[in-house]
Formats: structure tokens, sequence, C-alpha cells
């Protein structure tokens, strides 16, 4: 298989997860009674999953001493993605998956828009440009299409 198709294709499927996960998690709200509680649960049950692969897949930890030499920032993705479930969690019954979705991905193409143009994080420097503005402002669009229609 084309290495490009299985990207495509991966994601995409990560792409059906975001609100199928934020619909499960929603329903674990209404048990938990908030959505950080179930953000939490939600958490764990993932930890549990991603131990269970390494350990399966003999995945070899880093040397423990190399730690401090990272950044701090490096650190922070844990807790953006906790971020990221509590508020899809929260929003997804407000919302809806259609909206919930359109707007995380206007607010993705934003951020895109200036990590590519500043090569910030690691990502290779693709310079905002007028086409590249012309599709967020399309997604913007579509956003409001969504939302009132």
């Amino acid at each position: 298989m084309n290495p490009l198709l299985l990207y495509i294709l991966l994601a995409l499927l990560a792409g059906i997860v975001i609100p199928t996960q934020a619909g499960i998690n929603s329903q674990l709200s209404v048990w938990t009674r908030s959505s950080v509680l179930a953000s939490t649960v939600s958490f764990i049950v993932g930890s549990v999953v991603l131990v269970i692969y390494s350990l399966v897949m003999r995945i070899p930890l880093p040397p423990l001493a190399s730690a401090g030499s990272l950044s701090w920032w490096v650190w922070s993705g844990g807790a953006f993605g906790a971020f990221f479930v509590a508020a899809t969690i929260f929003l997804a019954p407000k919302l809806g998956a259609t909206t919930m979705v359109a707007l995380l991905l206007a607010g993705q193409m934003v951020a895109s828009l200036i990590l590519d143009n500043f090569g910030l994080l690691g990502y290779p420097v693709h310079p905002i440009s007028l086409g590249r503005i012309a599709g967020v402002l399309l997604i913007a669009g579509g956003v409001m299409l969504v939302r009132n229609f």
C-alpha cells in the first residue's frame, strides 16, 4: 500500500474518532456529573491502553536522565490533551457534533497557519499565503453555514 494513502486513511480515522470520542465521553460525564472527572476517567483508560500496547510491542523507554535536557514546553502536550478532551465533553452536548468539530477545525487551521509560517514546534516552514488564508476563511464560512443551518 502506498504510504501516503495509509497516512491519509489514518488521518481520516483520527478525524472520525474526535466526534465519536466526544459523544462517548459526554455520556460518561452524565454518569460522573463532571466533564473534568469524565476526562480523568477517559485519560486513565487511555493510559492503561497505551501502557499495555507499549508492553506488548516491547517499546523501550528512553533514558530517564535525558528527560531534563528537554525544553519545559515539551511536557505541556498532556495538559493540552486534557483541556481538549474536557472541552469537547463540555461542548458536544451544547453545540452538537458538526458545529463542535467545525469550530475545532477552524481553530486548528488558524493555529496551523501560525505554526507553519514560523516553523514553530519543529514544523517545516510553510509561509502564509493568500491561498492558505482563503482556505481558512472558507472553513470559517463553513462553520457559519453549519452553525446557522
